[in-house]
């Protein structure tokens, strides 16, 4: 196995320009798949963003493009956002500087008159989401005729967002004889018939993705209800101090709601979401990446393609739903070599979906107690104490000195200290939290009811633990399992509340449809 990049037998220009960027010894990924790529083979790479896979095509890509002559691009990478189609050009263009080869990104959101006037100048590589590249074809502003190099980057990504349709299309432009290399973090069936309709002989190489993060990220989940969220958050990032965080939501409507809270709560906090506008989101990213803003708000769609190595915290406020989205979300951190820290918030409910995660990435996620009311307390005071003392010693506060003397002829240093960082920082108050929120261990003081609503109903298990404890005056932590089958389910509540729960839902209306519910029979069971 390769040691270094030197090994690789490429050229002393790359050398000099990976180690400038920071690259000190190839990632498994690039082990694998530079020598492969350099022969000219096709290859199918799994392996997701974070394991140094742009560089795995990035550098043969470059390395071959000095023997190829043309004055239309002769590789072409198809991503599937604009984010990633432009880290993906970046750091192409940092590759290839020394050997004089432009990679250029293109996209929709971008004026298509300014990526017309660069591609008239000439480029050597085309990085680009699938529908702006169509639209050049369509405009004959992008020639593909002489490509030679063809990279899918990111394809399970590009399936999941309606892109495949467009990619065979583009294909039908590109020469047939030509080198094919497809990365992807999975690999669905739609991917592997693409490999199979337009690749020759591919070599497969993969790396383990949920192996790979999981070793050098730490990870744990905090047990906490619902309501007790953000209060949670704040305690982790008051205590923590993480240089830059992300925070993943499921809707947009949450992020909008955490983001917001934590503004009014004196964080430094950003949102990005697909409601937002394009220019909005590259705001959001580039203040993020400069450390204008210290926390990110993000759903799971705005935030792919997202690398920037300096993110210490990943924090899931709500529980991924499902393992593969685990994955993608903890790799945004522990970048570059580092290390990261991923933490999970986890309401008892979601107990089952915290196990299936922990076999599909094959770890253990360690349950962890959250800081203190006192420990929160005295890492507010060390962060007050150290911004003022950042300001004694600039010397910023000496116009108030008559002030100070004046209040000191009334009242004790002491006072007049504390009431001004009381009015300037608020109450040192700390939120209460409820500590442990589960299940009753034992099931046997529960009975199961029969409902005649399911999944064919567009029910799901939240609109079943609101109704029940909207119309029964039940605490959703007291209700119990819940089953959804087709056109019927199965809900576990208290035996003392049974009755109050079925005749609070019976002849109820759920989604438009009327509901019975009964003691479930023990045939059904």
């Amino acid at each position: 196995m390769y040691r270094s990049f030197s090994e690789f037998g490429i050229s002393d220009e790359i050398l000099t320009s990976i180690s400038d960027m920071g690259f000190e010894e190839p990632t498994l990924i690039q082990k694998l798949a530079i020598p492969i790529a350099l022969r000219g083979r096709d290859i199918i790479g799994q392996a997701q963003t974070g394991t140094g896979k742009t560089a795995a095509f990035g550098i043969p890509i470059i390395e071959q493009g000095v023997k190829i002559k043309s004055k239309n691009p002769y590789a072409i990478i198809l991503d599937p956002t604009r984010e990633l189609a432009v880290q993906v050009a970046q750091e192409l263009n940092k590759i290839g500087v020394r050997k004089g080869i432009r990679s250029l990104p293109v996209y929709g959101g971008q004026y298509i008159e300014v990526q017309i006037k660069s591609l008239h100048k000439g480029v050597d590589i085309i990085v680009g989401t699938p529908g702006r590249v169509i639209d050049h074809i369509r405009r004959k502003t992008l020639i593909l005729k002489d490509i030679k190099i063809v990279v899918l980057d990111e394809a399970d990504e590009m399936l999941n967002m309606g892109f495949i349709e467009d990619i065979e299309k583009i294909f039908k432009e590109i020469p047939a004889k030509r080198q094919t290399m497809l990365f992807s973090a999975t690999m669905p069936k739609e991917i592997l018939r693409i490999a199979r309709n337009y690749m020759n002989k591919p070599e497969q190489v993969g790396v383990d993705a949920a192996e790979m993060v999981v070793a050098k990220i730490k990870q744990a989940f905090y047990e906490v209800k619902e309501e007790d969220k953000i209060n949670a958050l704040t305690r982790l990032l008051d205590v923590e101090v993480p240089s830059l965080t992300l925070v993943f939501c499921h809707t947009k409507r949450e992020v909008d709601e955490v983001s917001g809270k934590l503004q009014q709560m004196g964080y430094s906090a950003g949102a990005i979401h697909g409601g937002f506008t394009q220019s909005h989101r590259d705001e959001m990213m580039h203040k993020f990446k400069n450390g204008d803003i210290d926390i990110l708000v993000a759903t799971d769609v705005a935030a792919r393609g997202l690398d920037i190595p300096d993110i210490s915290h990943v924090i899931n406020y709500s529980i991924p739903q499902d393992p593969e989205s685990y994955i993608n979300r903890i790799g945004r951190t522990g970048r570059a070599g580092k290390s990261g820290i991923a933490i999970t918030f986890v309401t008892p409910r979601e107990y089952r979906q915290l196990r299936l995660i922990e076999k599909f990435a094959k770890t253990l996620i360690s349950k962890a107690k959250l800081p203190t009311k006192e420990q929160v307390k005295k890492a507010r005071e060390k962060e007050i104490s150290s911004s003022l003392e950042e300001l004694i010693n600039e010397g910023k506060h000496t116009n108030y000195y008559p002030l100070a003397n004046r209040l000191f002829e009334k009242y004790s240093p002491e006072d007049v200290s504390a009431a001004a960082l009381s009015m300037l920082f608020g109450e040192a108050e700390v939120e209460d939290i409820e500590e442990e929120v589960t299940y009753p261990a034992s099931r046997k003081d529960f009975v199961r009811l029969f409902m005649t609503v399911g999944k064919i109903d567009k029910i799901k298990v939240g609109d079943i633990v609101k109704s029940i404890s909207a119309e029964a005056g039940i605490p959703a932590r007291k209700i119990g399992s819940i089953a959804l089958f087709d056109k019927f389910s199965f809900v576990e509540v208290p035996a003392n509340l049974a009755d109050k729960v079925i005749v609070a839902i019976n002849n109820s209306m759920m989604k438009g449809r009327k509901v019975r519910i009964q003691h479930a029979k023990k045939k059904e069971r």
